[in-house]
C-alpha cells in the first residue's frame, strides 16, 4: 500500500548531470506557458526547443548551481544560480520556473528556500520580465524587494523586454 502523503510531499536537492531532460522539460513548459505568449509562433516555438536541450551540457559542466523541487517524485521546478557577474558578492538567479502542474503547489517556494541555503552569500538578486505580475509577487512573498534598477532582454525576435530586479539581502541564520 503506498502512502498517499508521499506524493504530496515537497522536497529540493541539487540537480546532477542525469536530470538534464527533467530540468529542461521544467524550464521549458514554464517559459512557454508564462512568456511564449509575449513572442511570435516561431521565437516561441524555438525558446521552448532550446530550454529543451540546453541542461544536460551545463549540467555535465558544473556551471553554477542548479536546483530541482520536487512534488513528490515528480521534479516540478527548477532554478539556475551563479556568482554575479555584475554585482561583487552577490549570487544571482538567473533562470526560477515551475512546470504549470506545479504552479499553487507550494514547491517554487520550497525551492527558493533550498535554492537560498545552497548559495554561498546571503546576498541575492535576479531579472525578471517587468510585465509578469505573477513571478514578481512569488519574489516578493520570498521576501525580495525591487531595486529600482531596469534593463531590457532581447529573447531573439528584435523585440526587448524591458526588466526589473529584485535583490534579497539575508541576515546570517535567517
Amino acid at each position: 500500500m503506498t502512502d498517499p502523503s508521499a506524493e504530496r510531499r515537497i522536497s529540493a536537492r541539487p540537480a546532477t548531470p542525469a536530470d538534464g531532460a527533467a530540468v529542461g522539460v521544467i524550464h521549458a513548459a514554464s517559459w512557454g506557458a508564462a512568456y511564449g505568449p509575449l513572442f511570435s509562433a516561431d521565437v516561441a516555438r524555438d525558446g521552448v526547443e532550446s530550454r529543451l536541450s540546453r541542461w544536460h551540457e551545463r549540467l555535465a559542466a558544473g556551471n553554477g548551481l542548479v536546483m530541482l523541487g520536487f512534488v513528490g517524485d515528480r521534479p516540478l521546478a527548477m532554478s539556475w544560480s551563479l556568482p554575479s557577474e555584475t554585482r561583487e558578492g552577490f549570487a544571482e538567479i538567473y533562470s526560477f520556473y515551475t512546470h504549470p502542474d506545479g504552479w499553487g503547489s507550494g514547491v517554487s517556494v520550497a525551492l527558493m528556500e533550498a535554492t537560498l541555503q545552497h548559495l554561498d552569500t546571503d546576498r541575492v538578486h535576479l531579472w525578471t520580465l517587468r510585465d509578469t505580475p505573477q513571478s514578481r509577487r512569488f519574489y516578493t512573498k520570498c521576501g525580495f524587494t525591487e531595486t529600482g534598477a531596469t534593463q531590457t532582454r532581447d529573447f531573439g525576435d528584435g523585440n526587448p523586454l524591458p526588466q526589473v530586479e529584485y535583490e534579497l539581502i539575508r541576515q546570517r541564520g535567517t
